[in-house]
């Protein structure tokens, strides 16, 4: 534990700038609590890499956590690439608050460092910058974002040679580095700007031309050209290049929404800038009902996840959820590819463990191989690796809004995405149903999945001991029975083994160790439990399925699944929480 006192003294007793000083002492007099959060820990990589409010203090994103992270990333790359004559990198932002200046910070401590950085002109979408480190053949990459948390929150993504974000042992082995380094002064903050190349527009149209070529049909979207699409970036780096990329695929017809189509870092049309949020996507399903489109679709400030909205049997427009919208999805790569004997047999998906188990029924009906890997797509990424230039990735996704299709990026990407769902969306509307009615015809063939993901938000150092006791409790007092339906499986990732309850088996789990527990119930029902590697919350993700006959028994049967969906939340105790 850091003797916090001892902390906040050694920045105020070192070579910080004098403004940094002035607030550690105005909260040391004032605010004693809030110095506490800003120095009770040192921000760590997690799922999303470094991540948290911005503010003084080692807890804190800043100028000297960004440049402890970027000296120790710095020099965990040197040491690794040590048999490279030059290493690369490149940087790219979002619209947030402070991005450019973290940007340019990061940029100038890698030229330092005698790195050639190539560094986004202006704010970019994460997986471009997936695509840079890979296409420029770097070493490594960062994007400065805090994705969709509020907006008080910034931070600091690694991606390493393989244009994925940094996976075990290396994002480890880069916190040692980090906190290796016992004294500001180790950092080099004095850029040296030869060494740094500014990437702009003639990248991005690379970049468009290699998502183009995703297109299956395109004969389709000719056809239906002028399909009504409202795209909204909520003020953040998909502003452009969703546009772009959807009128590259054939889709003419974009109509945006003007007041969040602004850059601000501050949001200032939402709540929240995350398309998982009804709130977030309000506007521009108001222009959608004005304009009598057909599809709106809305990314997060670094467009690497996007949300959508369709019409309902009843036309009127509804939000699917991510594990709907990554069934249509890997439905329409899958099936429009055996329509057009595409298919070789070596084609595979990935998803991950808190996904909708659809996706398998999808993927095992067409005999297109599927992986499992845990939350995080730095993990999809990771199989993509390993089966390059032996199996074809058909696509991928997560039940956070994440999708991917393609090997040439290697995080989630909602330019590619959003592009992609609107072919499905004709694809569907040619044969002469709407992108909702596909997903009921889904439904019907392979099941109704009913998923719904409740977040337990606990702030602070207070907030984080209440999620380890709550999943502390969770292990040692499993529960007998939820919804209803007996507990007959318990999958324990940190112990890293399933355990059979009516078998009384116990069999080894074949992924890395994650503080996560899944509960099996007789009737079918998954929930996993999680703690977010991001934010400070822990997630249930609680997944029914039942069989679906026809479209008519949708919404009776949906509403008979949400009453399950409150019982088994109060078996939980979530609504004591």
């Amino acid at each position: 534990m850091i003797n916090i006192p001892e902390n906040a003294k050694k920045w105020l007793n070192g070579n910080y700038d004098n403004n940094t000083k002035v607030i550690i002492k105005q909260l040391a007099e004032n605010n004693p609590e809030e110095l506490t959060e800003a120095f009770y820990k040192e921000l760590e990589f997690g799922t999303g890499g470094l991540r948290g409010i911005m503010g003084v203090g080692t807890n804190r994103i800043n100028r000297y956590t960004i440049g402890a992270a970027t000296q120790g990333l710095s020099n965990y790359i040197i040491k690794y690439f040590s048999n490279i004559n030059e290493i690369k990198v490149a940087i790219a932002h979002d619209c947030r608050n402070n991005s450019r200046y973290y940007a340019e910070i990061t940029a100038d401590i890698f030229s330092a460092n005698g790195f050639k950085v190539y560094l986004f002109e202006s704010l970019r979408p994460t997986p471009e910058l997936s695509f840079a480190v890979r296409h420029f053949s770097c070493q490594a990459g960062v994007v400065i974002t805090a994705s969709h948390n509020p907006k008080e929150y910034n931070g600091y993504k690694a991606y390493w040679d393989d244009g994925g974000q940094v996976v075990p042992p290396h994002d480890t082995n880069i916190i040692k580095e980090v906190n290796l380094i016992k004294d500001v002064n180790e950092i080099k903050f004095k850029g040296v700007t030869k060494n740094i190349m500014p990437l702009g527009n003639d990248f991005d149209d690379i970049y468009i031309k290699q998502l183009t070529s995703l297109s299956v049909s395109k004969d389709i979207i000719q056809k239906y050209a002028d399909f009504k699409i409202v795209y909204t970036p909520i003020h953040g780096s998909g502003v452009d290049l969703v546009p772009k990329t959807l009128k590259s695929f054939g889709f003419n017809n974009i109509i945006s929404v003007p007041e969040q189509d602004v850059i601000d870092g501050n949001f200032p049309t939402v709540i929240s800038p995350n398309p998982e949020n009804a709130d977030a996507l309000k506007l521009a399903i108001e222009k959608a009902v004005e304009t009598n489109a057909d599809l709106v679709l809305a990314t997060d400030p670094d467009a690497d996840r996007v949300g959508i909205a369709v019409k309902d049997l009843k036309n009127n427009f509804v939000l699917l959820n991510g594990n709907q919208t990554a069934s249509v999805l890997i439905y329409y790569l899958i099936k429009s590819r055996f329509d057009k004997t595409l298919l070789k047999g070596n084609e595979y998906i990935v998803k991950t463990i808190v996904t909708s188990e659809l996706l398998v029924n999808i993927a095992q009906k067409f005999q297109v191989e599927y992986f499992d890997t845990l939350t995080g797509f730095k993990y999809i990424a990771e199989i993509i690796k390993e089966n390059e230039g032996k199996k074809l990735f058909i696509g991928g996704g997560e039940e956070s809004y994440g999708y991917l299709a393609g090997e040439f990026v290697r995080d989630k990407d909602a330019v590619m995405s959003s592009a992609l769902i609107a072919e499905a969306a004709v694809w569907a509307k040619e044969q002469g149903k709407s992108f909702f009615e596909l997903l009921i015809d889904i439904y019907t063939e392979f099941g109704l999945y009913h998923e719904v993901l409740v977040n337990v938000i606990k702030k602070g150092k207070k907030g984080a001991e209440e999620i380890q006791n709550m999943m502390k409790r969770f292990r040692e007092h499993p529960p007998f029975q939820i919804g209803g339906s007996t507990v007959t499986e318990i999958k324990d990732y940190s112990l890293q083994q399933g355990k059979n309850i009516v078998n009384k088996t116990v069999e080894p789990i074949q992924l890395p160790k994650s503080d996560v527990i899944q509960f099996f119930t007789e009737d079918g029902s998954k929930i996993t439990v999680r703690p977010s590697g991001t934010e400070p919350k822990i997630k249930f993700y609680i997944g029914l399925k039942t069989n679906l006959c026809c479209k008519e028994n949708y919404e009776p049967i949906k509403s008979d699944l949400n009453k399950k969906i409150e019982t088994i939340k109060k078996d939980l105790g979530l609504n004591e929480t």
